[in-house]
């Protein structure tokens, strides 16, 4: 059983239907639910195209569904079945549409910037940050991120102040720790500490 960490949103090429999709260890997951409202479909047709791939071989049922812990709309937290990118892909070749191949390149696209980047952002979700309940766990991630530089930093002041002449208040010190901080910064995003404050 999993909780997911990561949401984004997949909208239709009329921008109409908006799906939340997850993203977990490499892959998307949708339920069925979901799967009725991407092919335009019925959760009996879903059901029935779910059966025939796994008695005709096509798809394992271990390798391409798992429960997660979802929040209902009731605000009660259950069990349910998510099929990951493969299922959705077959299903989408037999209720033929052009729909599962859109999803594929746009999940794919998604999946690509996760494994680069290490996070997906779903943007016009947290702009309107009033409806979003995940900003504010996002601005606690970022703040452990930050607070974990504050352990590095930490690390760096008791390796030098273990030196003979180390003075907290002297000059040098304090400029270097300023030039270390600064290339730290430039090294992870390509700008300074001030720059990267006001940029």
């Amino acid at each position: 059983m999993s909780e997911f960490g990561n949401i984004i949103i997949y909208k239709d090429k009329n921008g109409k239907e908006n799906i939340e999709v997850k993203i977990e260890d490499g892959t998307v997951w949708l339920n069925q639910a979901q799967l009725v409202k991407l092919y335009n479909s019925s959760k009996s047709n879903i059901s029935e195209h779910i059966k025939h791939i796994y008695e005709e071989g096509e798809l394992e049922e271990e390798s391409t569904v798992r429960n997660f812990r979802t929040v209902a709309t009731n605000g009660k937290t259950y069990d349910m079945k998510y099929y990951n990118l493969d299922m959705i892909v077959a299903i989408g070749f037999r209720v033929k549409s052009d729909i599962g191949t859109n999803f594929r390149k746009w999940a794919n696209d998604k999946l690509k910037e996760y494994m680069i980047k290490g996070f997906v952002l779903n943007d016009e979700k947290l702009k309107n940050n009033g409806e979003s309940p995940y900003f504010e766990e996002l601005l606690a991630r970022i703040r452990d991120i930050r607070s974990s530089e504050k352990v590095f930093w930490r690390k760096v002041l008791d390796i030098y102040a273990t030196a003979i002449d180390y003075d907290p208040k002297d000059k040098i010190s304090i400029e270097f720790f300023k030039t270390v901080q600064n290339k730290m910064h430039y090294a992870t995003h390509g700008s300074t500490a001030g720059l990267f404050l006001i940029g």
